[in-house]
């Protein structure tokens, strides 16, 4: 090869190439070799160091006690107050032995819980590595490795939890359940275990429950598919609750038994196509001494879901928020015909939460249930649509929310139609052109609260209401009225309104404060609280929902003395009717939801099913109210209050004004209204009124009786209110006025001076407000050519109530004046010290006038000034006086 190279030269320079890429490499694999060597270490060393962890982890594992595996514990329930309320356990079960099983039914649960089963030694690594990947991409928790045996384990000796501790041991647990018991021992284990909702444990009874077969080798590939998914989670995989959730994971498993070749793509798909509800029998009842089971059956929900565990089984302390003694009254409410028709199939569904904390106090899951074992609970489970209870949710929540509307914010009821042309009516039809808010929501209007979800826009009103727990995918504008698409529960409608009642702050309804394990730990169930709204929309809902209450459509829910709020629902068939040869106008659903500061109940009366008689008549669509007023009169103290925030203001409105106006100082009170404001947002304007004038008064009389020398005045008055007075003004023959104050409708003029004619004027006065007048006139017989001499200081020839000091002087011209003092005692020693004093450009003669500028006066002083221009003609009322007097004067009493 050395021939190749033209010289020498080229030789030596190939050759020192040749050495300096060998040295190259020498270094190169070195450098490798102790990035290697560092690796292995490390790996070495976190082996050690898994291994140190894992060995603390086992230490305090429970043992592999075969007795738990065979003799199930039972649990037991306390209520709010720590008193055991029942066991749960101890139920006849349908053992079966792996020869029992038949072959669909395995591969189906392989497929989908743990394909290498018969591979593994009760750990899949395999599995495991994927979920680790899973975890460190998603979070811990984010999938899990488990096996069967490990979920064997988990079920018999341990919590739910996500811990590493926790996974550590039933790693161990695993591995030692592997070494004592076959692979078909441990299958056997776990098919007896595992729960499928509705209180059903073991695949025995649930093929039987589910599917009417006591013979597990009758099972079709669907149905197997079914049985194998559902323990994922047993309650939303419920096929009777939930049928397409359970077509979608009963098709997942098929799926997983193609991919794992038990079955071909040809019998997947057609397996895929049998319906569930062809697959199911009709729903058991079955005999149980368990009392309470409609709330026993939220519990199990709640523990099954959260905790992953058997409630039947695993020997659990359950601590609850029952309240035994709401629950018994609600039990007894429901079972009682008090309220209830004999209607076929007629059905109700009442929850009671504690407005503050969100505890579930009591649930109702219908009517006569006594000898049914967790059958459809119409507490818990969605019933219908919600009708007008949503308007609070959806509509006038959000806008006071979002738009700061006040509650005498103005909407025109009037004709109207939906978005895309539909028209929309009210209820019972009508309209009630501008209203405020609160009327709007109190008397339920449809058409005032599609305005307001549209102007909220249904973004916003959906964001709103799924802070609530409501759960909506997407809103439409038929919402807006409760024409929902999927049905709503009362459990889920009482959640809600409990934000309204706790100042904005929601807590999802909870039926479990903790469990413990029988190894003494505990799980702490309760959710957190949430701030879901602004207090003033909390408030001010809350305040309109009283008018609902005490003036709007649910009064007959109304608890006197109960700070009480709350809506009122109610659903009509619409086109559906024609279906079961109904109106589209009648009514399949009514509710109420109210609530005080301590409890919130939500209820529905309705039916079990639809037919040709499931409408609800006038009286029963009231059902709801009563049994509101019943619940609330029961439990409810009365303590609380629904205080006003600082963010609220509230201010005298004058009715009608757009935009709201304050009312003015002569603004009428029943034309006032008293509304809420977002702070910073009410209204600065006044109302410019004047003050109204008051009826005046009917029928006056004025009779002389002369037997008893006295003037009887009298009259009618037919708008008498509590602050009605009547002012009496009395003109003798001198023209003297005297005025006079009273409730009564009369007056008595005692010792009238003969010879003078007396005119009398009455007014009704109410605050500032005053009536014109009503006039008659009276004259008193004799002495009509005599005129009385002028009293002299001091005289006091007429009497114990004469006048007393007295002086009378008058002069009379063109330009005359008339001056007169006087001190004048009435029978009880009435008002002193009267001056008149008038200048007359006349005959010295009194234009009758007693106001305006011609006349002032004050009782207290007696005291009137009159300037008449004029010939001083007799045209109108007359003026103020000196009070009346005794003697030769006359005298002023009432009478009734």
């Amino acid at each position: 090869m050395s021939g190749e190279y033209r010289s020498r030269v080229e030789r030596k320079q190939a050759a020192k190439q040749t050495k300096q890429k060998k040295a190259k490499t020498k270094r190169g694999r070195s450098w490798l070799k102790t990035i290697a060597i560092a690796i292995l270490l490390m790996m070495v060393l976190g082996a050690i160091g898994g291994i140190a962890t894992f060995a603390y982890f086992v230490k305090d594992a429970p043992p592999l006690d075969e007795a738990k595996i065979k003799d199930p514990l039972s649990s037991v329930l306390y209520d709010m107050n720590g008193k055991q309320v029942a066991e749960l356990g101890g139920y006849k079960r349908t053992y079966i032995s792996y020869k029992d099983v038949p072959k669909v039914l395995e591969d189906a649960v392989l497929a989908t819980e743990d394909a290498r089963f018969y591979e593994h030694h009760g750990i899949d690594i395999v599995r495991l590595a994927g979920a680790v990947l899973a975890n460190i991409k998603e979070g811990f928790g984010a999938e899990g490795g488990s096996t069967i045996t490990q979920q064997v384990v988990k079920m018999t000796f341990l919590s739910s939890k996500k811990t590493l501790e926790r996974k550590a041991q039933e790693a161990w647990l695993a591995l030692q359940l592997e070494q004592k018991y076959s692979k078909h021992e441990i299958l056997e284990m776990y098919l007896n275990k595992i729960y499928y909702s509705d209180g059903i444990y073991g695949v025995a009874r649930a093929a039987e429950y589910y599917f009417g077969k006591t013979d597990l080798k009758k099972l079709t590939l669907p149905e197997a598919a079914l049985l194998a998914g559902m323990p994922q989670s047993p309650n939303r995989y419920n096929p009777y609750d939930h049928p397409e959730a359970a077509k979608k994971r009963r098709d997942t498993v098929l799926s997983l038994m193609v991919k794992h070749g038990f079955i071909s793509q040809e019998e997947a798909e057609k397996a895929k196509q049998v319906p569930i509800q062809s697959m199911l029998t009709k729903r058991k009842k079955s005999q149980n001494d368990v009392p309470y089971d409609a709330f026993i059956d939220e519990v199990i929900k709640e523990v099954t879901d959260k905790a992953n565990v058997n409630v039947f089984e695993d020997g659990l302390k359950i601590y609850t928020t029952l309240d035994q003694n709401v629950q018994t009254y609600v039990e007894k409410l429901l079972n009682s015909d008090k309220y209830f028709t004999n209607k076929k199939d007629l059905q109700s569904g009442i929850a009671v939460v504690d407005t503050k904390t969100g505890a579930i106090r009591a649930l109702g899951g219908g009517r006569h249930r006594d000898n049914i074992e967790f059958g459809f609970n119409y507490a818990i489970q969605p019933v219908g649509q919600p009708g007008s209870t949503i308007k609070p949710i959806l509509d006038y929540g959000p806008a006071i929310e979002y738009l700061k509307w006040s509650t005498a914010h103005i909407l025109v009821d009037e004709p109207y139609t939906y978005s895309d042309g539909t028209p929309i009516r009210n209820a019972g039809g009508g309209y009630m052109g501008p209203i405020t808010l609160r009327t709007a929501l109190a008397k339920s209007r449809n058409i005032p609260a599609l305005k307001t979800f549209q102007a909220v826009g249904k973004e916003r009103a959906r964001e709103f209401a799924n802070r609530l727990g409501m759960g909506f995918d997407e809103v439409y504008e038929p919402y807006a009225i409760g024409g929902v698409s999927r049905y709503v529960s009362v459990l889920q409608m009482a959640g809600a309104y409990t934000a309204f009642g706790n100042n904005g702050v929601y807590t999802k309804p909870y039926a479990v404060t903790k469990i413990v394990f029988p190894d003494g730990t505990e799980m702490d169930l309760q959710p957190k609280p949430k701030r879901v709204m602004h207090d003033y929309t909390a408030y001010m809902i809350t305040d309109v929902l009283k008018s609902v209450i005490r003036s709007g459509t649910g009064q007959l829910a109304n608890v006197p003395g109960l700070e009480l709020a709350g809506k009122t629902g109610t659903t009509n068939y619409g086109k559906d009717g024609a279906k079961f040869g109904l109106d589209r106008d009648d009514v399949p659903d009514s509710w109420i939801v109210g609530y005080t500061p301590n409890y919130t109940a939500a209820i529905w009366v309705g039916f079990s099913k639809r037919s040709n008689t499931a409408k609800l008549d006038k009286y029963e669509q009231k059902i709801p109210k009563y049994l509101l007023r019943d619940i609330m009169s029961h439990i409810d103290d009365g303590s609380g209050e629904f205080k006003q925030p600082d963010s609220v203001v509230k201010l005298p409105i004058k009715k009608g004004t757009n935009p709201p106006k304050l009312a003015g100082k002569y603004t009428p009170e029943s034309e006032i209204t008293y509304e809420l404001f977002v702070r910073g947002t009410e209204p600065t304007e006044t109302a410019n009124d004047v003050p109204e004038e008051l009826p005046a008064v009917k029928g006056l009389t004025a009779v002389y009786d002369q037997a008893a020398n006295a003037i009887s005045v009298s009259w009618s008055y037919d708008e008498q209110t509590d602050e009605t007075i009547f002012e009496v003004r009395v003109k003798d023959g001198q023209g003297q006025t005297n005025t006079i104050t009273t409730k009564d409708r009369s007056i008595t003029i005692s010792n009238p001076t003969p010879g003078w004619t007396y005119t009398i004027a009455v007014y009704a006065k109410d605050g500032e407000r005053m009536s014109k007048p009503a006039i008659a006139s009276v004259h008193v017989p004799g002495g009509e050519d005599q005129t009385p001499a002028p009293q002299q200081p001091g005289d006091d020839s007429q009497g114990s109530g004469g006048q007393n000091g007295g002086t009378d002087q008058g002069n009379s011209g063109n330009n005359g004046n008339e001056n007169g003092q006087g001190n004048n005692n009435e029978q009880n020693g009435g008002a002193s010290g009267g001056q008149e004093n008038g200048n007359s450009g006349g005959a010295n003669q009194n234009n009758g006038q007693t106001d305006g500028t011609n006349n002032q006066g004050t009782n207290n002083s007696g005291q009137t000034n009159g300037t008449n221009g004029g010939t001083g003609a007799n045209s109108g009322t007359p003026p103020v006086s000196p009070p009346l007097k005794n003697g030769s004067g006359a005298g002023l009493g009432t009478r009734p």
